[in-house]
């Protein structure tokens, strides 16, 4: 017996289409196999995209999986945001706390109906951040970006973070340095089978400025050449800025926005708060607004 999937293309951290990152959400997954989700986002062809499953009650209202081309992850944020706007936008939610179960756990999804649309804020996974990596791979990295050494800021130690995806980051001082790099694919995929990280993330800051942070973002090792927006590079880069004592050491929150996607014609916006207890980072969500680009359905 055959069924009909709902099938989306999202747009995230925006509101104009086109822009921002494009997720794939299938809203309606249950009966897909493992080989059959691999072969629709890679069909697809977005950096990830997400399959709702039902919830388990008193557990979680919802199960989401995410796939890139190549493999399943345990969470990403911009496909998260572009499943529960789709799922919203199906069930005409009002405002509420939606429970999702993921890879990085199971978590809080805050919904926010305004004006006939959706803003959606995740709570995302566990907060590590490691010490900074050996120097040896340190200058790896760096050479495999196109940076060079005295365009570092000397204030960011490259070091790994993660909030349930890890990601190395990597400061420097020029945005247009960041908007010109052309890094070596191929030995950033090879760095990443040794170190245990598959995403890079190059950011300047500005604190003279209400954007806080612009940055690209690399994971070749598993199939994601740039990724235009991403909730778990600029989500773990917020516990990064507190663990190295950069932004809100003192303070019991501390909020930005970053942006993201303007070297390869995406730009979007993402806004990031970190929850601060005894000088370290607790607990971070991510928040954005979405875009529905088309919406189809599939027999299989």
């Amino acid at each position: 017996m055959k069924k009909s999937y709902r099938i989306y293309q999202v747009d995230s951290f925006t509101r104009e289409r086109f822009t921002g990152n494009p997720a794939g959400v299938v809203a309606n997954a249950d009966g897909l196999s493992d080989s059959m989700m691999l072969k629709i986002a890679r069909e697809l062809n977005n950096s990830e995209t997400a399959f709702l499953f039902p919830g388990s009650e008193g557990e979680y209202d919802v199960h989401v999986r995410f796939f890139t081309p190549r493999c399943e992850v345990p969470i990403c944020g911009h496909a998260t945001i572009a499943a529960h706007y789709v799922r919203a936008l199906e069930r005409g939610m009002a405002s509420g706390v939606v429970i999702q179960k993921t890879g990085a756990g199971i978590l809080p999804v805050e919904i926010r109906s305004e004006d006939g649309d959706y803003t959606i804020t995740m709570t995302q996974g566990e907060v590590e951040v490691g010490e900074p990596l050996p120097l040896p791979v340190q200058m790896e990295i760096i050479e495999a970006l196109g940076i060079p050494e005295e365009k570092l800021r000397r204030d960011c130690p490259i070091a790994i973070a993660s909030t349930g995806h890890s990601k190395v980051m990597i400061g420097i001082t020029e945005l247009n340095l960041l908007h010109s790099l052309k890094p070596d694919l191929a030995k950033l995929t090879e760095i990443s089978s040794r170190t245990g990280c598959n995403g890079y993330y190059v950011f300047t800051l500005h604190p003279e400025e209400a954007t806080l942070v612009h940055g690209r973002m690399f994971a070749p090792a598993i199939g994601i050449a740039e990724d235009p927006v991403t909730g778990n590079a600029n989500g773990p880069l917020g516990a990064y800025f507190v663990t190295y004592g950069l932004f809100g050491k003192n303070k019991e929150e501390f909020s930005f926005e970053a942006v993201q996607g303007e070297a390869i014609g995406r730009m979007g916006k993402i806004s990031v708060t970190v929850a601060i207890k005894g000088g370290k980072p607790v607990k971070v969500k991510i928040t954005g607004k979405a875009v529905t680009v088309f919406s189809t359905e599939m027999e299989l």
